[in-house]
């Protein structure tokens, strides 16, 4: 099997869908699927820094499986025959996520103001995660405006940026650091 990197069909501002379906290369499908794309892509750069433990790799790893598949169901033409083939998710997924940000948290002291991104590289680097999450997830609600969204999709998405925020903290904790509290203007 030959391994073809381009292929020329996007060339005029178009891409397919899963199922063949062609569409602009701004449709709302498409920078939805995009952002999770660049999301996994920032988990990967988090993922490579040191000091990030095995653990958490496994955590990640697992992370960037549900977002391939919420990129699927977002780059889906929902009248394709692939729909069959392509896994869902579950709520054990979300739950998987909520279980991993209560272990954090019983560790960390206890929120009492805004942090601010920073603290060390591991931390900023999960707040880039956390907010490009939460525009895959605003891109996710934009699409159910028109076409069929799964609903747990946002669910995941809307608790891996919480996910994020509390490992961001949780990288600041470990490298006895000190959190960045945003001091309002009084």
């Amino acid at each position: 099997m030959k391994n073809i990197t381009y292929t020329k069909t996007g060339d005029q501002g178009q891409t397919s869908l899963i199922g063949g379906l062609r569409v602009a290369k701004y449709d709302n499908r498409v920078e939805a699927y995009g952002t999770v794309d660049e999301l996994s892509a920032f988990i990967g750069v988090l993922y490579d820094q040191e000091g990030v433990t095995t653990e958490m790799r496994k955590v990640l790893d697992t992370i960037q499986n549900k977002l391939f598949t919420i990129e699927s169901h977002f780059a889906l033409d929902e009248n394709s025959e692939g729909k069959k083939m392509i896994p869902v998710l579950a709520a054990d997924d979300v739950a998987f996520l909520e279980r991993e940000i209560d272990a954090m948290n019983e560790q960390l002291p206890e929120l009492k103001s805004f942090v601010i991104p920073g603290g060390n590289l591991k931390a900023s680097h999960a707040h880039v995660c956390r907010t490009v999450c939460r525009r895959a997830e605003r891109q996710g609600w934009r699409l159910t405006a028109q076409h069929p969204v799964d609903m747990l999709d946002l669910k995941y998405l809307n608790r891996l940026s919480d996910y994020f925020f509390v490992l961001s903290r949780f990288f600041v904790y470990l490298d006895k650091n000190n959190e960045n509290n945003w001091e309002s203007i009084k």
